[in-house]
């Protein structure tokens, strides 16, 4: 396996309704992400045209060493998720004709709708499906684009867990994310850290561990129990924005100023203006907003009082003039758009 498969030691989660483009784009510029993957493309037996994967990776549109990457160089991953071996090997072989950077295999998402369409986690009952499309996707894939994979646990426990990975690795996968939890587990602390340990004895590639790290502190405990080198922030890095970037440091053996809240509601302010434009409908850019928002105060109690007025709006108009009164006046809002 070429060396260039190696993972980044910090990727970016491919929050479906959390992280999209600007976000990517956002976290990147603030720094400590190596590694982005998008929201998940849901394939049934269809070829996607261009415009499909331009919309959930606008990185593709890039040009020369930007291609597939974000404005800040950073790798960004399409992620397909499905079931028919065929229909997401096309799919993956366009997206590289495109620039992808990266496949990215969802076996993760526990949403009900994804499951009940044998969609996310819902394989996890069955080691060679999942062994199946790897190989389909990594056998139409160009050897130079990485094809990897986002796993949990299990659906129902633990019990497939190893063997569930080890499919992953023999299917042709150059490294697994693993979520620490099972689908009926979802989001529920704890994250099973231990597991992963297990699950990267018993594979021959990198384990990326993933799940409940909010904190530098969590990270610390996270590395010291799996014994994992690579890591995939989500809702910690919507909650403390420069986690990864704090994560990055110490692993130079360095330390870096937190975030300031007032350098926070600048970022948020900036997605939310930014994002106004570029939306299909603008209450879209409000639920966005909202999603970032509410992981805030978890980090950044001042931001409690803010996501309460904002929660209770629909239309933009509001909730500009909320952030400008937080960002003391209109004139200071567009100002950092």
């Amino acid at each position: 396996m070429p060396a260039s498969f190696t993972p980044a030691a910090i990727h970016l989660a491919p929050m479906e309704g959390v992280v999209d483009p600007l976000t990517r784009e956002l976290l990147t510029e603030v720094g400590g992400i190596g590694q982005c993957v998008t929201e998940f493309v849901r394939v049934t037996d269809l070829t996607y045209p261009r415009k499909v994967f331009k919309r959930f990776a606008p990185e593709l549109e890039h040009d020369g060493e930007l291609k597939g990457k974000t404005l800040s160089g950073i790798p960004t991953f399409v992620q397909l998720l499905g079931s028919d071996h065929e229909a997401l090997a096309a799919n993956a072989r366009k997206a590289a004709k495109m620039g992808a950077q990266g496949i990215d295999l969802n076996f993760g998402c526990p949403a009900k709708t994804v499951n009940r369409h044998n969609g996310g986690a819902c394989l996890l009952q069955w080691p060679e499906e999942l062994y199946g499309i790897v190989n389909a996707v990594r056998k139409n894939v160009p050897e130079d684009v990485p094809v990897t994979a986002k796993m949990r646990l299990g659906y129902h426990d633990k019990s497939l867990a190893i063997e569930n990975a080890q499919a992953l690795e023999s299917g042709g996968a150059a490294w697994v994310t693993v979520h620490a939890r099972t689908k009926l587990e979802a989001y529920r602390p704890p994250a099973h850290w231990e597991w992963l340990a297990r699950l990267r004895e018993s594979l021959n590639v990198p384990v990326v561990a993933n799940g409940e790290m909010w904190t530098v502190a969590d990270w610390r405990e996270c590395k010291a129990v799996s014994g994992c080198d690579h890591f995939m922030f989500g809702r910690g890095a919507i909650a403390c924005p420069d986690l990864p970037r704090q994560v990055a440091a110490e692993m130079r053996g360095e330390t870096v100023e937190p975030m300031a809240w007032e350098e926070v509601l600048d970022l948020v302010s900036r997605y939310f203006l930014t994002s106004l434009p570029n939306v299909a409908k603008p209450h879209y850019a409000v639920s966005r907003l909202k999603q970032w928002l509410r992981q805030l105060p978890r980090t950044y109690p001042q931001a409690e009082q803010l996501f309460a007025e904002v929660r209770k709006e629909r239309e933009p108009e509001q909730v500009l003039t909320i952030l400008a009164q937080y960002k003391g006046g209109s004139e200071a809002i567009y100002k950092i758009a």
